[in-house]
């Protein structure tokens, strides 16, 4: 296997990750332990709006399917970067460490990471609607 197929299969597999993450945490998470009325709770008890709690439960699982997916991978990873990064800001109160009460920003601020790579690199293999690459447009009449 070339060093390209490895390094798509890579890509691939850091999609599914996020992906699975993404829809255990809003399904699972938001949805079924905490519930989304709990969720806003949350979200209020922070300072933000309850209605936003709903917009990212929904952005958190579209996200997750799509990424699983490959629909569009490279920019929906980059999408929820702006989540994932107030996620980080949410826990930052708690300490470093996720497993400390209330969890820390240590595993958010890795999510961010992870989504950001995953912009950058695109989506791997078997992806149903790949992404388009920045750069990689040709415009109209120009020649390679």
């Amino acid at each position: 296997m070339s060093k390209s197929h490895l390094t798509e299969f890579g890509i691939f597999l850091l999609r599914i990750a996020l992906g699975i993450m993404f829809l255990a945490h809003s399904l699972f998470l938001k949805l079924f332990i905490f519930t989304l009325p709990g969720t806003a709770q949350f979200f209020i008890s922070i300072g933000l709006p309850g209605w936003f709690a709903y917009m990212v439960f929904a952005v958190e699982a579209i996200a997750g399917a799509f990424l699983v997916l490959g629909i569009q991978a490279r920019w929906v990873a980059s999408a929820t970067v702006p989540i994932l990064a107030g996620a980080t800001w949410a826990h930052s109160g708690n300490g470093w460490m996720f497993g400390y009460e209330n969890g820390g920003w240590e595993y958010p601020a890795y999510l961010t990471l992870l989504a950001i790579v995953q912009g950058l690199l695109g989506d791997g293999r078997f992806a149903l609607s790949p992404s388009f690459a920045p750069g990689n447009v040709q415009m109209e009449g120009e020649t390679t």
